[in-house]
C-alpha cells in the first residue's frame, strides 16, 4: 500500500480548547507538551489521569491514542480513538487517528473514516490520497482518478501514488494524462532507470513509440542496456513498423537473459502478428528447454500450433498450461477476491468471511459464486458434502444473476467433476454469451465436447480460445511494463 502518513501536529488540539470543557486544558497542554518531548509514556500517564476525572472528554482519549500509537501499541490506539468518537462523532483528531491506523492496516473501515474527514475538510489531500490509493487496489480506477486529483500536490512527491494515479489513467484511455504524471516521477528521480523505462511503457500504451524510444535512448547510449530497456525499445519499434529492428533488439534481450519468459511471449506477438508461425514455435520450444514448467510459453506456442492447423498439438499445450497454471482461469479472481479479506493462502477462514456475509444477505450472487468458488479451490472430491454445496451456490448465483459470467465458469467445471457433460456445456455456453472471450469458457467447452461425439465445433473454438489468449497476453505485458517501482522515502 503508498505509504501516506499524516504528520501529527499536536498544536492541533489547541484548535479545540475552546469547544470542549476548559477544566482539562491545562492538563490537554502538559500531554500535547510530552508528547512534543517524545516521551509518549507520561504523556499517557497524564491522559489517565485526565480520563478518570472527565471519561467523557474527547480530547483526552484522542491525546491518548497518539501516545499509545507513539508506543506501537496500535490496537489499543484505535480503542482509545474510538471512545472519542463516541463522544464526539466528528472530533477531527481522533477521526485522522484512527483513520491512519485502519488505512495502514488495509482495513475496510478506513473509507468510512476517510469519507467523513473530507465531508468535514474537503481539502484534506492526505485523505483524498489514502481513498484514492484504496479505491486503486480495489480495482475502481474512475474513482481513484477522482481522489488522486483532489490531492495532486501531495502526491507529487509520492512516486508510488503517482504510478498508481498513472496507471489508472491508461486504464481509462487518457494516455496523454499518464504521460504527464509518469514524466513527473522522471523528472523528480532523473537518474533512475525504472522511472524512465516505466515513462518510455506509458509512451508505448498511449501510442507514442517515437517518443518512448527518445526516453529510452540515454540507457540504450550506456553501452550495455539491461534486458528491459531492450525489450521496450523492440515493442517500440514493432509499433512504428520497424520490425526488423524490434526483431534485433528482442534477440539481443534473448540472449542476455534467456530465461526471461516475457521475451519468449513478445517474440510469439511478433510472429502472430507477421504470420511467421513456425518460427516463433521455434523460439518458444528454445524457450521451454529452458523453462520446462513456464505455461505462458505453452499457451504462445498453443495459440501459434492454432495458425498451423494443428489442432492435436495445440490442444495439448492448452491442456499443459492449464495444468502448470490452473488460476490463470477465472477461478483465479476468486482468490484475488478472497485475499482482499486476507486470506488468499487460507480458503477456510476465507470461507468463514464469506458465508458470515451470506448470513446476511443469502441471496447475494457474488457472495454465492464466491463461496462456490472458494470450495473448488480446495477441491473436494466429487459428489462430497463439500463439493454438493459449492455447486449449489454456483447454481443459485446463475438463477439469481444470470449475467454473472464467473459463476457460470465455476459451475461448469463443477459439472465437469461431476461427469455431468451436458450440463457443463450449457453453462460454457451461457458464459459465453454474455462474454464470447471468456478463456475459461472456450477452454471448458472444449474439454466438455472432447468428452462426446460434437467433436466438429473443437477447431474454431480452437481459434476463438488462441485470439482470446493472444490478447490478453498483450494487455497484460502492456500493464506490466509501466511498473516501476520507484521507492518512496518514509514519511517522518
Amino acid at each position: 500500500m503508498i505509504l501516506l502518513r499524516r504528520a501529527v501536529v499536536i498544536a492541533v488540539f489547541g484548535c479545540y480548547l475552546s469547544i470542549y470543557a476548559q477544566t482539562n486544558s491545562s492538563r490537554v497542554a502538559q500531554i500535547t507538551s510530552a508528547l512534543r518531548a517524545g516521551n509518549p509514556s507520561q504523556a499517557l500517564q497524564l491522559a489517565d489521569q485526565g480520563l478518570a476525572a472527565s471519561p467523557n472528554d474527547p480530547q483526552l482519549w484522542a491525546l491518548k491514542g497518539i501516545a499509545l500509537s507513539a508506543q506501537k501499541r496500535t490496537k489499543d490506539a484505535l480503542d482509545a480513538y474510538r471512545h472519542a468518537l463516541k463522544v464526539a462523532p466528528d472530533y477531527l483528531p481522533a477521526l485522522e487517528g484512527a483513520a491512519q491506523i485502519q488505512y495502514d492496516a488495509g482495513d475496510k473501515d478506513a473509507v468510512t473514516l476517510l469519507r467523513r474527514i473530507t465531508q468535514l475538510r474537503p481539502a484534506d489531500q492526505t485523505s483524498h490520497a489514502m481513498l484514492g490509493a484504496i479505491a486503486y487496489k480495489r480495482g475502481n480506477c474512475s474513482e481513484a482518478v477522482t481522489e488522486f486529483e483532489k490531492s495532486e500536490q501531495l502526491i507529487s512527491t509520492q512516486p508510488e501514488a503517482l504510478q498508481d494515479y498513472g496507471g489508472c489513467l491508461l486504464r481509462l484511455k487518457q494516455g496523454d494524462k499518464a504521460v504527464a504524471v509518469f514524466q513527473q516521477i522522471l523528472t523528480s528521480h532523473p537518474d533512475d532507470p525504472r522511472a524512465r523505462r516505466a515513462l518510455a511503457a506509458v509512451q508505448l500504451a498511449a501510442d507514442h513509440p517515437r517518443e518512448a524510444l527518445a526516453t529510452l535512448q540515454p540507457l540504450l547510449d550506456g553501452g550495455d542496456p539491461d534486458t528491459a530497456t531492450l525489450q521496450l525499445s523492440a515493442s517500440a519499434h514493432e509499433k512504428l513498423g520497424e520490425t526488423p529492428e524490434a526483431v534485433k533488439f528482442l534477440r539481443a534481450a534473448i540472449v542476455k537473459d534467456p530465461s526471461q519468459i516475457s521475451l519468449y511471449v513478445d517474440f510469439a506477438n511478433i510472429a502472430f502478428t507477421h504470420q511467421s508461425f513456425q518460427a516463433g514455435i521455434e523460439m518458444m520450444n528454445a524457450g521451454l528447454k529452458r523453462q520446462p514448467d513456464a505455461a505462458p510459453l505453452y499457451l504462445a506456442r498453443g495459440v501459434l500450433y492454432v495458425q498451423t492447423g494443428d489442432f492435436e498439438k495445440a490442444e495439448a499445450d492448452f491442456d499443459k498450461a492449464e495444468q502448470l497454471d490452473p488460476q490463470h482461469s477465472e477461478a483465479g479472481i476468486a482468490q484475488g477476491l478472497a485475499a482482499e479479506e486476507k486470506h488468499q493462502d487460507n480458503p477456510d477462514q476465507a470461507l468463514v468471511v464469506v458465508r458470515s456475509k451470506l448470513a446476511k444477505t443469502p441471496n447475494d450472487a457474488f457472495l454465492l459464486y464466491l463461496e462456490s468458488a472458494i470450495i473448488q479451490q480446495k477441491a473436494p472430491a466429487a459428489n462430497s458434502r463439500e463439493f454438493e454445496r459449492g455447486m449449489e451456490s454456483a447454481k443459485k448465483a446463475v438463477k439469481i444473476q444470470p449475467s454473472l459470467t464467473n459463476a457460470h465458469d465455476v459451475l461448469a467445471n463443477y459439472y465437469l467433476q461431476a461427469g455431468e457433460i451436458p450440463s457443463a456445456i450449457t453453462e460454457c455456453r451461457a458464459a459465453l454469451a454474455h462474454n464470447p472471450k471468456d478463456q475459461t469458457a472456450l477452454y471448458r467447452l472444449i474439454v466438455a465436447l472432447r468428452k462426446t461425439d460434437s467433436k466438429a465445433e473443437i477447431p474454431d473454438l480452437l481459434k476463438r480460445l488462441a485470439e482470446a489468449r493472444q490478447e490478453a497476453a498483450r494487455q497484460e505485458g502492456e500493464n506490466n511494463r509501466y511498473k516501476l517501482v520507484v521507492t518512496p522515502q518514509p514519511s517522518q
